[in-house]
């Protein structure tokens, strides 16, 4: 019987220790009253002889309930605390039953043909579909999956992120020349014209400034004129100034191959030949990239975007309403139809989760199985016992329960038989 207080037991395991002692009640019953039958039949066969057919039933009835209380009680404990061998099987051999059942499994239900045969009769994309498709579902997936998420953010460490981020663009942006291939770069884009949207922007804006702030030329080059000029040479030679300067950006503006762009394209394909080849240019572009980099406030920079990012994420992943949150829902149940209505997208979904399974079954089945053989090696024999006592016991106790009843037909049986066969029996 098992020796864990009922109040420490679990609402199924007191349901189950109940049962076991009704059981055993019912199976000792029975051996009594066969006890009992037999001594009343034993005492009055001889003035009734019929009576002896109900003592060897009763007689037969005990030794069947004897050997099979015996059996039973030798799984879990040494009947009557006696030293007889092979009896305590359970708690003696424990961490052997736990080996072989972890094999078991490892044999039988583990292997890689038994998981792909078993998941490739399940519509796993299909069904994984239909269940997605269904918005409650494909909001608690969200809503999982932000809970996972904002942890995963809250234990990340700012620093760390930081240094992270900080080594990452030294390793990809800072310590890789920048010369050579932009060079390149901008070579191919010289070669293919694609400057000239540029060049027409930079020229259009010139232009629009030039309209609107004519003002800002007062002075512009008069101040630098001696003090014995007349003023009104001053100002008529400001407008000179800005109308050379208003009509040089209107010509350049209606002249495709005005000699300012023709200089552009020239000094833009000597500045993409010199960042290729030319050691004092590259040199230069490499301080500026380093001292871009290494300025205290870029890295401040990097620091306050991180911090932003995250803390916005942290605030749009709790938030059910947020845009992030609804994209995402909506996106899942996106999924699901998909799921649902693609056979080929089907096809690759189960393809993929039953080649991930037999992977891990075939290379971690035996880790996998451990956790049984380690998880009973663990196991207390007493605990062992009652834990498997309570899960089987009452079913056990029917086999002492029928065994009363076939030793009884047993003995009848064998009674009759001596009488019909020996004379004068």
């Amino acid at each position: 019987m098992p020796r864990t207080p009922m109040a420490l037991l679990s609402p199924a395991d007191q349901s189950r220790l109940r049962a076991l002692r009704t059981m055993k009640a019912i199976a000792l019953g029975a051996l009594v009253l066969m006890a009992i039958v037999f001594v009343i039949a034993f005492a009055l066969q001889g003035r009734y002889p019929g009576l002896g057919y109900v003592r060897a039933a009763a007689e037969g009835g005990m030794v069947g309930a004897l050997a099979d209380w015996f059996a039973v009680t030798a799984l879990f404990r040494r009947p009557l605390g006696l030293p007889i061998p092979h009896t305590a099987i359970i708690p003696n051999r424990k961490d052997e039953i736990g080996r072989s059942l972890g094999e078991f499994v490892e044999t039988n239900f583990l292997a890689s043909d038994v998981v792909r045969t078993k998941l490739s009769s399940t519509a796993i994309a299909e069904r994984a579909g239909e269940w997605l498709q269904q918005p409650a579902h494909a909001e608690r997936v969200a809503a999982e999956g932000a809970t996972i998420a904002t942890a995963v953010l809250n234990a990340l460490s700012d620093d760390d992120v930081r240094d992270l981020i900080s080594d990452l663009a030294r390793e990809h942006l800072v310590d890789p020349e920048w010369g050579p291939p932009a060079g390149a770069w901008l070579a191919r884009i010289v070669e293919a014209d694609a400057h000239h949207c540029a060049v027409d922007l930079a020229v259009d804006n010139i232009a629009t400034w030039l309209d609107a702030n004519g003002e800002a030329f007062a002075g512009l080059v008069s101040r630098r004129l001696p003090s014995w000029v007349p003023r009104l040479a001053h100002r008529l030679v400001d407008d000179t100034v800005y109308h050379e300067a208003v009509k040089f950006a209107r010509a350049v503006q209606a002249d495709p191959q005005h000699p300012a762009r023709i200089a552009i394209d020239g000094y833009l394909a000597r500045l993409a030949d010199n960042l290729q080849n030319d050691p004092a240019t590259r040199a230069k572009l490499e301080n500026a990239k380093s001292g871009l980099f290494d300025s205290p406030r870029v890295a401040s920079l990097a620091a306050d975007a991180w911090n932003t990012a995250k803390n916005g994420l942290i605030v749009s992943l709790a938030d059910p309403a947020s845009g992030l949150r609804v994209r995402a829902v909506q996106a899942l149940i996106e999924v699901g139809e998909r799921l649902t209505t693609d056979a080929s997208l089907q096809n690759r979904v189960d393809t993929w989760v039953s080649d991930a399974a037999v992977f891990v079954v075939d290379r971690y089945r035996h880790d996998i199985a451990s956790i049984i053989t380690d998880t009973v090696e663990r196991w207390d024999p007493a605990e062992t016992t009652e834990k498997i006592e309570l899960m089987v016991g009452r079913d056990l106790q029917y086999i002492r329960l029928n065994g009363t009843v076939v030793g009884g037909l047993a003995g009848l049986a064998i009674f009759t038989l001596a009488h019909a066969l020996i004379p004068g029996v």
